[in-house]
């Protein structure tokens, strides 16, 4: 082309070029407002959930540790005699109770008759001290009656001039009108828990009791006040109804959830906040039943910040982008004729660079050390590498035309074909591995099976591209024994520190207290009801120990019901320590199924395992077994009502190394070595998890599939 022909640029594409970089910017102004709104609801609610899962956790410490001053007491109670109370010969019993509740917030104990109104009074690392009993005690409201030996009673929080007060109460033995007290100070109790919580840069957490008075509050004047009153007064001119609303309506009803309020006050700041609140109940006590509520709260200015300076880079970066986008365009412009008289130059060069190419490609493919192949869809041979055809003793042309039996042993040659057949079909690629032995030496290949389509897009042919990886499968078991040794590693020195050390003693202790009771006692039955738990403990250390020793030789069928129920003995234990109901449904006549029993066991114990994780708090674990009638298939579904899996880990879950532990806690090669096991022996596993929102709960179930022999 002359270049007295060549189009010019003319001020028409300019104006053009003009109103199209104002459209973009003005298009990218207001995708820039959206995003923001929609990336601040986002992050407003994702640091909620941050908040709650806070909030639950405190709830949860506060519980816990209620829950360990009335075992406390209940343990106090049980050093006392039958009859006769002697203050003096008690003394050191308290005393040492008072070392391990005193950071609690217990500061006095008391011994109380009601009927004489006398009582004794312990204060620690001092002397008893009897007097009258104090006349707020008389004030409590206590039904004697309903209060069995055993129980432990919780009083409603008592605001009083050294303080907030909460008594735990028990009957003695076989009297119900003399008690033992524990004086905990609310302040002392909380503080430790509260005191150092934080949300966000300049959140915090706040506690109210099941009347809504302010229990713990960072603002030392509203503590021991109702939270709505002093609210009200404190903030006069804040609307404050909507957390009025969340107080009455959620909170004091034992509810947990997330949302915002206006407040007044925030570390010293006064005026109109805007403030996220996450809250959790907490079960103080069943019998009576009371409730307290914690929430964790953070002004909502500190995310707006974030979002809007997040939301002004990404508006300056768009504007950016675009101006650099038109520049280019632009450019294009003006450069086009100079570009296509290039390009009329290249083509021709670039003709002869793609046939030397083509040959370089073939080149590539002989020399390569991978089995590449191409057969039609009878699973004749099309062409072949000269790996290919020496790795199997001979030379390309033989085998052209003939089909994959020729090469393959029978059974993975129809399978080849099948996989082929389903290529040609659905038009993708499908990927599989085989074991073959050609002289004798068995060896892994890879083997990816993939479409070649003709110009109208129809598949004419199968590539097949497969490589040697028999070193990989030896890593692979070398993988499978190193996790099994890291899981009973763990398991038998938890077991050895936590169990077998204390329980030495223990029994060791026994021993030497029922040589010196009298066999017709009630302490000599008492003391061998402790050794008889003991060894009840030893015998759950030895079916650890059994497991962990290692099987001669290697099984090719296995009891999958006895498996579960052998790895059920191992960590009976652990789910009892925490909180786990198990359930399980075992079918009764389940055939043999194709694999190792011991491998099948690590399985069964790795996703055990995880679903204890996922379930700190306690929860459910259900196992069933049963026969897909179907494909003849046992089927075993292990399934937890945990915190779930979140969607962007489920396409991670079985890669090597990945976990979502924090560091120290997991190889990240569990379920990696779980998949390998479970695919080796032909069948399969898959997950299905829901993670939990404060509008249905979550869980994870993982379904593995095995042959059944026959």
């Amino acid at each position: 082309m002359d270049k007295d022909r060549r189009p010019k640029i003319t001020r028409k594409v300019l104006i053009a070029v003009s109103i199209t970089a104002a459209f973009f910017l003005a298009a990218g102004l207001v995708l820039g407002l959206w995003s923001a709104g929609e990336l601040r609801e986002v992050v407003e609610d994702q640091f909620n959930e941050q908040q709650l899962v806070i909030a639950r956790h405190v709830s949860v410490l506060i519980e816990r540790q209620l829950q360990s001053l009335k075992k406390e007491l209940l343990l106090l109670r049980e050093q006392f005699p039958d009859s006769g109370f002697d203050p003096e010969a008690m003394q050191e019993a308290v005393q040492r109770t008072f070392r391990r509740v005193l950071e609690s917030g217990v500061w006095k104990i008391e011994v109380l008759d009601l009927d004489i109104r006398k009582g004794f009074t312990f204060m620690p690392f001092s002397h008893w001290a009897p007097r009258d009993m104090p006349s707020e005690k008389l004030e409590i409201p206590l039904p004697y009656d309903e209060l069995a030996e055993g129980e432990v009673w919780v009083t409603e929080p008592k605001i009083e001039r050294h303080g907030i007060s909460l008594f735990l109460w028990t009957p003695l033995k076989e009297n119900n009108t003399s008690f033992l007290v524990f004086d905990l100070n609310v302040s002392w109790f909380l503080n430790p828990i509260l005191g150092d919580i934080r949300s966000g840069k300049t959140g915090y957490a706040w506690l109210i009791d099941g009347e809504g008075r302010f229990l713990y509050h960072p603002n030392a004047e509203f503590i021991g006040k109702p939270a709505i009153e002093i609210r009200e007064e404190a903030y006069q001119g804040v609307p404050l109804g909507m957390i009025a609303f969340i107080q009455r309506e959620k909170m004091l009803q034992g509810q947990e959830g997330t949302g915002w309020f206006f407040s007044g006050w925030h570390r010293g700041i006064t005026g109109k906040i805007k403030k996220l609140i996450a809250y959790s109940p907490i079960i103080l006590s069943r019998k009576p039943f009371q409730i307290w509520s914690v929430a964790v709260v953070a002004p909502i200015s500190e995310i707006e910040d974030s979002v809007q300076r997040a939301y002004l880079r990404q508006f300056f970066l768009q504007g950016l982008v675009i101006v650099v986008i038109l520049f280019g365009a632009a450019s294009v412009l003006f450069f086009e004729m100079k570009w296509s008289r290039i390009l009329e130059a290249q083509v021709s060069r670039r003709t002869e660079e793609l046939k030397k190419s083509e040959e370089k490609y073939r080149s590539l493919v002989e020399s390569a050390e991978d089995f590449i192949f191409t057969v039609d869809g009878e699973g004749s041979f099309q062409s072949m590498n000269s790996f290919t055809a020496s790795f199997f003793g001979g030379r390309a042309d033989d085998f052209l035309g003939k089909g994959l039996k020729t090469l393959f042993p029978e059974k993975v040659a129809e399978e080849q074909l099948r996989l082929v057949k389903l290529v040609l079909k659905a038009g993708k690629s499908v990927r599989d591995e085989f074991e073959i032995d050609p002289a004798e030496h068995k060896t892994w290949i890879s083997a990816n099976f993939m479409p070649l389509k003709n110009e109208q897009g129809k598949v004419t042919a199968v590539l097949c591209i497969a490589r040697d990886i028999t070193e990989n499968k030896n890593l692979e078991r070398q993988l499978i024994n190193a996790e099994k040794l890291a899981s009973i590693g763990t398991l038998a020195a938890g077991v050895a520190h936590e169990v077998n050390n204390p329980l030495g003693v223990i029994l060791g202790f026994c021993d030497l207290l029922l040589r010196k009771k009298d066999k017709d006692s009630q302490e000599y039955e008492d003391l061998k009801t402790i050794e008889r738990q003991g060894f009840h403990c030893k015998q759950v250390v030895e079916n650890l120990l059994s497991f962990a020793r290692l099987g001669e030789g290697y099984a090719e069928h296995a009891d999958v019901n006895q498996c579960i129920q052998e790895i059920i003995k191992v960590v009976n234990h652990t789910l009892e320590m925490n909180n786990i109901d198990l359930k399980r449904s075992l079918s009764d006549g389940l055939p043999l199924v194709q694999g190792d029993p011991r491998q099948l066991q690590q399985v069964f114990l790795n996703l055990i395992t995880n679903a204890v994780s996922a379930m700190p708090s306690g929860g459910t674990l259900k196992i069933r077994t049963y026969l897909e009638r179907a494909s003849r298939k046992a089927v075993i579904r292990i399934e937890d009502d945990g915190t779930g899996i979140r969607e962007e880990h489920m396409d991670r879950i079985f890669e090597p190394f990945f976990t979502t532990k924090p560091e120290g806690e997991g190889t990240g090669l569990g379920l990696f070595v779980s998949y390998g096991i479970i695919v080796r022996f032909g069948g399969t596993i898959d997950c299905v998890s829901q993670q939990t929102t404060p509008e249905k709960p979550g869980g994870t179930a993982f379904t593995i599939k095995l042959l059944t022999q026959g």
